[in-house]
């Protein structure tokens, strides 16, 4: 399996955020990927990003202006479900052309 680590970012660091990676762990496995996730808040995003631990970020609350040199993904379709299969359809060509660059 190939493997990507997300941070998922939301206003708390816990319950939005877990969902989210909850739903991307699920969908991604499915299509061959092993998935890490990290929750945090906003504040903490930016240093974590930095890090180089994660291919991307995924966030419902907005994050702090910055560059966080890693793609950003907003994830807030996964709270209503409205577009939420298009967010996973970009989620995953992120992580393609994240893989096909390295």
């Amino acid at each position: 399996m190939k493997k990507v680590s997300i941070l998922s970012v939301c206003g708390s660091g816990t319950v939005t955020s877990s969902m989210v990676a909850g739903k991307l762990k699920e969908k991604l496995r499915e299509k061959g990927y092993d998935v890490f996730t990290t929750e945090s808040r906003p504040t903490e995003a930016l240093n974590l990003a930095k890090s180089g631990r994660f291919d991307l970020i995924t966030y419902t609350s907005p994050l702090a202006p910055g560059d966080y040199g890693i793609p950003t993904l907003n994830a807030f379709a996964c709270l209503t479900g409205i577009g939420e299969e298009e967010f996973l359809d970009n989620v995953l060509k992120t992580i393609e052309k994240i893989s096909a660059d390295k």
